[in-house]
């Protein structure tokens, strides 16, 4: 199909927070997909394929700004559009 020649390329490392250096907005505009480790995870705030890890929430638990506390767990990350 020719979606696939506009989309922009999906950078090294990627987060969803838009306050981090590593935030595109071009990128968020379509729908992007992680798979860790061959399953696809749905809850990932930031990865970085070289380095080979995610961000995720641990549980229900907040810092004392509010955010989600993450922890990083390492495997083979892939990321993709829908």
């Amino acid at each position: 199909m020719n979606d696939t020649t506009q989309l922009p390329p999906l950078p090294d490392r990627l987060s969803i927070d838009p306050r981090s250096k590593f935030h595109v907005a071009a990128v968020f505009e379509h729908d992007v997909g992680i798979r860790f480790n061959d399953k696809e995870r749905l809850d990932v705030d930031e990865y970085c394929i070289s380095e080979g890890w995610i961000k995720v929430p641990a549980g229900k638990s907040l810092d004392r700004k509010g955010n989600p506390m993450l922890i990083k767990l390492k495997g083979k990350v892939e990321a993709f559009y829908r």
